[in-house]
């Protein structure tokens, strides 16, 4: 079986209150530095990272990779099929974000809605739409099928059915699209198991 090893890297203090552009191509480099990690313990190489027009990650010889940037944190992964990951913190979400996020169907397959459900949803959601190489804009075109467990979705995407693993540290929640074993990698002394 394939195996992948997403990386997870917290973003240093000094670069937390960067703020514009300049936080974005920051939190963009450590992500990448995130990305080169996962590559290294996949044992491949990255020479280049190029984008499609619409701003999509394009394969490299062979090598997909997607990466994840937010305030705290950054993540990035390598596969040699296309993958997708996503990070954020959880908080609490007003209802039109579950509106949003999610048919009333989907929360129905929950005994209980939270905001960690809302995340483990939304998560699940874009690191789907980012291994189809689309963005949020197909975002109601994609739904959950099934709570498989604590850390494991099933969703739909363009009649393709798509397995989700989920990573949970401190206050936040990592998606990826699970097609291989998954060997998490979060570069965190501090990093303590987190679960709602």
């Amino acid at each position: 079986m394939m195996t992948l090893y997403p990386v997870i890297l917290p973003v240093p203090q000094k670069d937390r209150c960067l703020w514009g552009r300049e936080r974005v191509q920051r939190l963009s480099q450590l992500a990448r530095h995130a990305l080169k990690l996962s590559a290294q313990k996949k044992g491949v190489q990255l020479p280049a990272l190029p984008k499609s027009p619409e701003g999509a990650p394009l394969p490299v010889d062979g090598v997909f990779w997607s990466i994840a940037h937010k305030p705290d944190y950054v993540a990035g992964v390598v596969s040699k099929v296309p993958v997708g990951i996503d990070i954020e913190r959880i908080k609490p979400c007003t209802a039109g974000l579950f509106r949003r996020i999610a048919t009333d169907d989907e929360w129905q397959l929950a005994a209980t809605v939270s905001d960690t459900l809302f995340f483990r949803y939304w998560t699940a959601k874009e690191a789907v739409l980012k291994s189809f190489g689309v963005g949020l804009k197909d975002l109601s075109q994609c739904h959950v099928l099934q709570i498989l467990n604590d850390s494991h979705l099933m969703l739909v995407y363009q009649h393709h059915h798509i397995r989700v693993e989920h990573f949970y540290f401190k206050d936040h929640i990592a998606a990826i699209v699970a097609h291989a074993s998954i060997h998490w990698t979060v570069d965190d002394e501090d990093a303590a198991p987190f679960m709602e």
